[in-house]
């Protein structure tokens, strides 16, 4: 098996200890707490109607035996009191049954909105995680948490408040009629009880590593399959097919192989050993009954109190159970909600609430220093002002240190050393969502909904017709959306599966511009787009000049030449700066020999077709 296949060590480590602190239990005990509160009301009536039930319940065996006393035994037949004890015992058993539905439905209806809340929440959280958390995690992974997971908390509500508390009073019940009736023959029938808990401690120490290890193995298959998926025209191109399918059947064997540890656990642990316990106490039981002596005389006993107490070992040894053979799936269940709440336990991003605005759009950047990791600094020193409404160009090697720089212009990670102010303030004085309304974002690659062209301009953002067309309109992207078959209206699929690379950034671009942003950003905007759309790129961008500070990583410098200033990084350090013609007038600089490493590659290009 490939290393990538063994779960993270947070995910081994939930099978360790049973209710200690911060063990899986405990969180999956506090996120069913929190998520049922508001139904804290529904939870309440449904365990007191269970509890009538059980006391229904626990009254048939009763009248049975009264009725096999006083009438059958002594052969007494009073019709009245006869079918009083009959009707009592059908009364009591149907009304248990209809109370018993009834709360399964309130238990089912809360366990459903329980997890609607908890997964809308969920999504929520991840939302707002730091950009940091997503640079480690795998999208596939996440999916499975925010669907997988979330519904096998489902589980997690009906079994624990229904099934085992239902369990749990329908054995208490029983066994305060047993000790009402003779309390001698309850505590033989009542050692099925630590039989059982030893049972489930054998079974959670044996099952609960392969239960943590299947749940990790799940969520790294549906990683596999987003992965391969997401890259099918790479993984056929390459012809690497053959070894992502080896991949996936290493995951899924190794999967295989923890759910048959836990099956094993199930079927040697659970109903056949609790099978084999109540038939040795039903014949204890028997045994018991026909001596007359137990620790002294036993005193007669009768035939109803025979019946009664058989009836009763059923109904306790049932609930056990139950109680057993629920306890695979409630810990699976366990295991999954405490994945869900180790994600809602990392801390969020942090939203600044400052009350600043932007107004003109200056940036002024001051001995910057970043790291991602402790020792390893990306970005040293870095001195940059931007005035208001000009257009600043930043250009340099893979891994100069660009792309980083944007971000934290984004405030998607914290600053380090140093400072970036807008308009004079730092940018954790500025509210969340006027920063955001303020400041747009062209990426690399353009991210485009399952929707219409409409629902990607506008974002959810309920803006005006006139505005998105406008948008479209300075985009230079009006044209071809008004060719399409429905306009605005047209719906795109998946990733805008209809519209070509460059259609997209076109697109990106407009939503950007519907918010009317002070500052734009533009992260090779133009990398992967033709010299068409990347001239009405910056049609579109010398529009805004003078209206919009423009911040722009180029890969093809022809998109910035005619930038106010431009920005050179090397090993994360600022190089270079000036205007086109300043940076063409060093010699021998950074600037100018990727300038002209540029232009001779559109020479051979060019030139190509004619050789």
């Amino acid at each position: 098996m490939s290393q990538s296949t063994v779960p993270p060590p947070e995910e081994a480590s939930l099978s360790d200890g049973w209710w200690r602190a911060g063990s899986p239990q405990r969180r999956a005990a506090a996120l069913l707490a929190e998520a049922a509160a508001p139904d804290r009301r529904v939870m309440v009536l449904a365990l007191g109607g269970l509890a009538v039930a059980a006391l229904l319940e626990a009254a048939g065996p009763v009248l049975a035996k009264v009725y096999i006393d006083r009438h059958l035994v002594p052969r007494a037949g009073e019709a009245a009191e006869m079918a009083a004890l009959l009707v009592g015992a059908l009364l009591a058993g149907s009304t248990a049954s209809v109370l018993r539905f009834w709360q399964l439905t309130r238990m089912s209806a809360l366990a459903m909105r329980s997890v609607q809340r908890l997964r809308e929440r969920v999504f929520a959280h991840l939302l707002r995680l730091p950009m940091a958390f997503f640079d480690r995690s795998i999208s596939g992974q996440l999916v499975s948490r925010v669907t997988n997971d979330t519904e096998a908390v489902k589980a997690l509500y009906v079994q624990v408040l229904f099934v085992m508390l239902d369990s749990v009073i329908v054995l208490a019940g029983a066994l305060a009629a047993m000790a009402w009736l003779d309390w001698r023959l309850m505590a033989i029938v009542a050692l099925l009880a630590p039989a059982v808990f030893g049972i489930v401690w054998i079974y959670q120490r044996r099952s609960a590593p392969a239960v943590a290890r299947s749940r990790a193995l799940r969520s790294e298959l549906n990683a596999r399959l987003s992965e391969s998926i997401g890259g099918i025209a790479v993984l056929q191109a390459s012809n690497a097919t053959g070894r992502f399918i080896d991949r996936f059947g290493g995951t899924n064997l190794a999967y295989y192989h923890a759910r048959q540890i836990e099956l094993r656990a199930n079927a040697w642990l659970l109903r056949p050993a609790l099978d084999l316990i109540n038939t040795g106490l039903l014949a204890g039981v028997i045994w018991v009954f026909g001596l007359r002596e137990f620790g002294g005389q036993l005193s007669a006993v009768e035939v109803g109190i025979l019946y009664a107490f058989i009836n009763y070992l059923g109904r306790v040894a049932e609930p056990l159970i139950q109680f057993t053979m629920q306890f695979s799936m409630l810990q699976q269940s366990v295991i999954s909600a405490a994945r869900v709440a180790q994600l809602l336990e990392r801390a969020p991003a942090t939203r600044p609430r400052g009350g600043s605005r932007v107004g003109a759009g200056e940036i002024r950047i001051e001995r910057l220093r970043f790291r991602y990791q402790p020792g390893e600094t990306v970005l040293h020193d870095i001195d940059i002002h931007v005035p208001a409404g000009s257009f600043c160009g930043i250009v340099g090697h893979t891994g100069a240190g660009k792309s980083t720089l944007l971000a934290l212009l984004q405030r998607f990670y914290p600053v380090g050393e140093g400072v970036i102010l807008v308009d004079g303030q730092p940018l954790d004085d500025f509210d969340e969502g006027a920063f955001r309304a303020a400041v747009g974002l062209v990426p690399q690659e353009p991210f485009l909904v399952a929707g219409s062209v409409r629902d990607n301009i506008d974002m959810g953002r309920h803006l005006d017709e006139a505005v998105i067309r406008e948008a479209a309109e300075q985009a230079h992207a009006l044209d071809f959306v008004e060719a399409l078959e429905g306009g605005f209206d047209t719906p795109l699929g998946e990733a805008g599966a209809r519209l070509s690379v460059g259609q997209k950034q076109l697109l990106a671009i407009a939503r950007a511009l519907a918010g009317r942003p002070r500052i734009l950003l533009l992260d090779e905007a133009t990398a992967h787009v033709d010299s068409a759309t990347e001239q009405r790129v910056q049609q579109a961008l010398a529009a805004m000049r003078g209206r919009v500070t423009i911040v722009a990583i180029a890969h093809r410098l022809s998109t910035i030449r005619h930038a106010d200033h431009i920005v050179v990084l090397q090993h994360g350090r600022l190089a270079e700066q000036g205007r086109h013609e300043a940076l063409m007038a060093v010699d021998d600089g950074i600037y100018r020999r990727l300038y002209e490493m540029q232009q001779l590659e559109t020479l051979g290009t060019r030139a190509a077709p004619t050789a």
